[in-house]
């Protein structure tokens, strides 16, 4: 009689039933998930860790933004100056100055053009408040006018309160960092424009082969969607800004001129820009010439609103900004809770060059076929 031979069952059970050491702790489907979990944790807190750090020196960090994007923007003006014969350091003085002259002039047109009717402006839409809150708690729709008043008291308490006179001080003393900041936006734009190329280059000394190329793609796509985004928001905003401004005089509403500034600056804020500026327009149209007309202001400014979004924008903007709107809204808010105004302003393009050199990190199969060049 033969005993049959269990050795192999055994030797199979005890590689499937075997004693749990670390390696199978880490390696089964919980250990996996655990370790995916903690990394993604470090990974946010190193992120926190670097926003906190970045808004600490945020007169250092938002100057060399800006100066970035003013740089891709004037960076065509330096390649055509460049090709022209000019020497570097001159095609960087010409376009400098040559810049700071256009926008001094265009700031100081617009503040001589403005001056005395801004006062004005502040009465209509404060009056404008008041009959849209007339109309709320007398018209059809019957809103509680306690609850109105208790949001307009909650306004002037915050108005009159210490919180408010201590962030009133420390405006006053924010005017000393414009300056400061805006000195160094100067300083910065010039190096920028001067040797923006060699910089580059320098941070990419350590890398060879593919990390090479993959960081001149990066800094490729950062000039190229920055530079195509302050250019195309600013030719959208003129356009924004006459279109309603003719709009305005033509239906003879006062304060043409200030309300199409107004226009102007806040297209640089998506979304939300052009909803207040349009807001703002309707009211004192509602204060001088009455309902209709302030209903036709609205019409004005969704029309130029829908026109630019789906002709003029896709024309204009081209590939700069492929961002869906939920994803714009949430960098606005985060960019002003960071930086404020600012923040608002430079977030959606931060966003746009984080998105185009997420689709540019791996080279397309076609260049990654060729033989690269080291």
């Amino acid at each position: 009689m033969r005993i049959p031979d269990n050795s192999g069952a055994r030797s199979s059970g005890a590689g499937s039933d075997g004693p749990t050491t670390l390696r199978t702790l880490l390696t089964d489907k919980l250990g996996w998930l655990g370790l995916r979990s903690a990394q993604i944790l470090l990974l946010l807190a190193l992120v926190a860790v670097v926003i906190v750090v970045l808004v600490q020196v945020k007169l250092v960090v938002i100057p060399v933004l800006i100066a970035i994007i003013l740089a891709s923007a004037l960076s065509p003006v330096i390649k055509w100056l460049r090709r022209r014969g000019l020497s570097p350091i001159l095609a960087t003085w010409v376009t400098l100055l040559g810049a700071i002259v256009v926008f001094g002039s265009i700031v100081t047109l617009i503040v001589f053009a403005v001056e005395n009717q801004w006062s004005d402006l502040a009465s209509s839409a404060s009056d404008g408040i008041d009959q849209l809150s007339t109309y709320l708690t007398e018209g059809p729709l019957a809103i509680d006018a306690a609850q109105l008043e208790d949001f307009r008291n909650q306004g002037v308490d915050f108005l009159t309160s210490s919180q408010f006179g201590s962030g009133a001080l420390a405006g006053a003393s924010a005017v000393g960092e414009f300056f400061t900041g805006l000195v160094l936006v100067i300083v910065i734009l010039f190096f920028f424009l001067k040797d923006g190329d060699v910089i580059w280059a320098f941070f990419l000394k350590p890398f060879r082969g593919e990390r090479l190329q993959r960081g001149r793609r990066i800094g490729t796509t950062t000039v190229r969607v920055l530079g195509g985004y302050i250019r195309g928001t600013a030719i959208v905003a003129f356009v924004d800004a006459a279109a309603i401004g003719i709009g305005l005089a033509i239906l003879g509403v006062p304060l043409a001129l200030p309300l199409a500034v107004i226009v102007f600056l806040t297209a640089f804020i998506p979304l939300i820009g052009a909803t207040i500026a349009g807001i703002l327009a309707a009211l004192v149209a509602l204060v001088a010439n009455g309902w209709v007309v302030a209903l036709i202001v609205v019409g004005i400014v969704v029309l130029v609103n829908q026109l630019e979004g789906n002709f003029l924008q896709p024309v204009v903007m081209a590939q700069s900004l492929k961002l869906h709107p939920l994803v714009i809204l949430v960098a606005l808010t985060a960019g002003t809770i960071l930086a404020g105004i600012i923040g608002a302003v430079l977030a959606v393009p931060i966003a746009a060059v984080g998105w185009a050199i997420a689709k540019t990190w791996n080279a397309p199969p076609e260049l990654k076929a060729r033989p690269q060049l080291t």
